[in-house]
């Protein structure tokens, strides 16, 4: 298989970006460390713009449009971060945004979207209502529907957080990421992939939406029927676009469930100081999970987003 991008465009991606984002930092933990056996760095995009890493595809997407596109504005539908992104995106380049929204979606990322002034339709929780929502959005405006994650711009935008950690920290030897869409896991491992092939690349994944480790066991991609989990950032199939990138260049996909990952969420409170989504803390339960498996290595992590429900914590 050909993979799909090539490291000139996630280059290209960064440089496009670059001036609308934060580079975010690298935080360590001595205490972290003792804990799990290795050396963990985080790579925090909780503390990125709109709190989640998806501000980087969803920049990428709506600057690579066209004048044209930019006019009609873009739509899509997100439970939280990447609504955010394409708000945020949308208001950068001054176009509208048609964002559909669950209407389980939490408190905190609703009036994060609005405050960017986006146009927001509420559904039905199901894939299947949400892009009914957007198509029926998009025959009305014009506008260009971007994917949340199965999008060759988006998951370019998204590779260039795991260049920057390369860039920042050049010795490690594992990085993980959280998995749901897949654009995050995608867009790191054709980074590693290109820039240092020798890192192994993994996957947190929630037992309650664990898609993505259920079709990496079939080689092909199992939908999931049904979704329970705390980690609402990751409750969507893996797309397919993605998956062909990650049954190549990923090695595992490790499954947690939803006490292991606010276990993990505590932790990195307590211990870092910081503020993550039960869906960022995910990786980190799988390195807490299987850490014997990791013992004495350089472990890097990427935090994926901070924006949690400050109502609905699970502890």
């Amino acid at each position: 298989m050909e993979l799909p991008i090539r490291l000139a465009q996630l280059r290209e991606a960064h440089e496009r970006i670059k001036p609308f984002i934060h580079r975010t930092p690298i935080l360590t933990s001595e205490s972290i460390n003792a804990i799990v056996g290795c050396e963990v760095y985080f790579k925090c995009e909780n503390l990125q713009k709109i709190g989640a890493f998806k501000a980087r595809g969803g920049l990428n997407a709506v600057l690579s449009l066209s004048e044209e596109q930019r006019a009609k504005g873009v739509v899509t539908h997100s439970s939280g971060n990447h609504a955010q992104a394409m708000a945020m995106a949308a208001k950068t380049c001054g176009i509208p945004a048609y964002i559909v929204m669950p209407n389980t979606a939490p408190e905190v990322k609703k009036k994060a979207v609005a405050g960017h002034g986006a146009e927001i339709t509420f559904s039905e929780p199901t894939q299947a209502a949400r892009e009914a929502a957007a198509n029926t959005i998009m025959e009305a405006t014009g506008a260009t529907y971007v994917s949340p994650y199965n999008d060759n711009k988006v998951i370019e935008g998204q590779g260039t957080a795991a260049i920057e950690f390369m860039e920042d920290q050049p010795d490690l030897e594992v990085l993980m990421t959280p998995v749901g869409g897949g654009g995050l896991l995608a867009g790191t491992a054709l980074a590693a992939h290109y820039l240092k092939p020798a890192l192994k690349i993994y996957a947190g994944e929630p037992e309650g939406a664990m898609d993505t480790f259920l079709s990496m066991q079939k080689g092909e991609i199992v939908p999931n029927k049904t979704t329970n989990t705390i980690a609402d950032g990751l409750l969507v199939t893996v797309g397919d676009k993605n998956f062909a990138i990650i049954q190549k260049l990923v090695d595992d996909i490790l499954v947690v469930n939803d006490q292991e990952i606010a276990h993990a969420m505590r932790l990195i409170w307590e211990r870092m100081k910081i503020v993550v989504e039960p869906s960022g803390a995910v990786p980190f339960a799988a390195l807490l999970k299987y850490k014997a498996q990791f013992a004495g290595q350089k472990v890097g992590i990427i935090i994926s987003g901070g924006n949690v429900d400050l109502g609905k914590l699970p502890f």
